[in-house]
């Protein structure tokens, strides 16, 4: 019997992957708490625009509130919710995910921390997604990364490699490329590394991606806090991992070399005209996911005893842009200057 399958929080990254599984064959439900998005993927299908390929799927979309009536409950359930919505929606789905499911995060930041603790850590595997994508019209989302520059990385929790952590790495081959790890903390972290050095400035600026390497104060600014996620990630005890497909040989260096080759291949993979997740929220006037990722390094680094101002001060100016004290745009780099010569002071 095939197994039943789950996409929870179906925004942008969720309605690619619920597309790409659809339209492999699988048995998936895309469930949303966002009910135009659910009506108009009922009514007319979902649209996913790459720069190479134009899907249009007809998929099985579900609004939240009826999961209720579900007579079946689900093999492996997708979570691609945003990181502060977690822990509710590990706990709403729990009872629908079977004794033996499985709940796979692709998400953003550390959330297994908080989901293996709700559902057992027997029945969480992780994951490491590079997947951009864009989404402010109902069931239509332009996806900047093509499947060729769509990379995941599944892992147990516990390093070991297993049957279910390989079929779940195939099962997410239809949708970008797969590896398997036996160190997904490592790769979260140095994801995280990533997340911190590229979501919360570009989105204080207003920029799409790229200009994060094209101009050499936003450079500069990135390479900052990275430094400052990997102090406190090796006081912790994490190993970074090699990530997006890259060998281990390719991801060794000194502390900037590996945060240089970090920022510019996960850009690189991004295209011309992409914008991060945190700058898209900053546009819809929604909450972002600054505070679960340079607010974490922020926490984390209180815990180890390793500063982090610039990943501190970030994090306060992303929250003056989510209660209107500011707005994302590019002269706001005077302030991250300013911020930078403080730090180095």
């Amino acid at each position: 019997m095939q197994d039943k399958m789950a996409v929870l929080g179906t925004g942008a990254i969720g309605s690619s992957v619920g597309a790409d599984l659809t339209k492999a064959g699988y048995d998936v439900m895309l469930i949303d708490q966002w009910p135009a998005h659910v009506e108009a993927m009922k009514a007319n299908g979902l649209r996913v625009t790459m720069t190479d390929e134009d899907l249009h799927t007809a998929v099985n979309a579900i609004h939240i509130c009826e999961v209720c009536t579900l007579a079946h409950r689900f093999d492996i359930v997708f979570l691609t919710a945003k990181s502060y919505d977690s822990c509710w929606m590990t706990e709403f789905i729990k009872p629908h995910l079977k004794p033996d499911g499985v709940l796979v995060s692709l998400q953003n930041s550390l959330n297994d921390e908080q989901i293996a603790p709700i559902i057992g850590p027997t029945r969480d595997v992780g994951c490491v997604v590079e997947l951009s994508a864009e989404v402010f019209e109902p069931a239509k989302v332009k996806r900047n990364t093509t499947h060729s520059g769509t990379w995941f990385a599944v892992g147990e929790l516990h390093g070991r490699i297993t049957p279910r952590a390989e079929k779940l790495a195939k099962i997410l081959s239809c949708v970008g490329k797969t590896d398997i790890t036996t160190n997904i903390w490592g790769a979260k972290w140095t994801k995280l590394i990533a997340n911190c050095m590229l979501q919360a400035p570009i989105g204080v600026l207003g920029l799409y991606e790229k200009e994060a390497t094209d101009i050499p104060e936003v450079f500069d600014f990135c390479i900052q806090l990275g430094r400052e996620a990997m102090a406190v990630g090796t006081t912790l005890g994490y190993t970074i991992e090699a990530i997006y497909g890259l060998s281990a040989d390719e991801f060794r260096g000194s502390t900037d070399e590996v945060l240089k080759k970090n920022l510019r291949t996960l850009v690189s993979h991004m295209g011309k005209e992409a914008r991060n997740s945190v700058l898209q929220d900053h546009l819809k006037g929604r909450y972002s996911e600054v505070d679960q990722l340079n607010g974490l390094i922020v926490e984390k680094g209180k815990a180890a005893g390793v500063p982090t101002p610039l990943n501190e001060a970030i994090t306060a100016l992303t929250r003056q842009i989510q209660i209107g004290e500011l707005k994302p745009d590019r002269s706001n780099l005077e302030l991250l200057k300013t911020l930078l010569a403080e730090a180095r002071s």
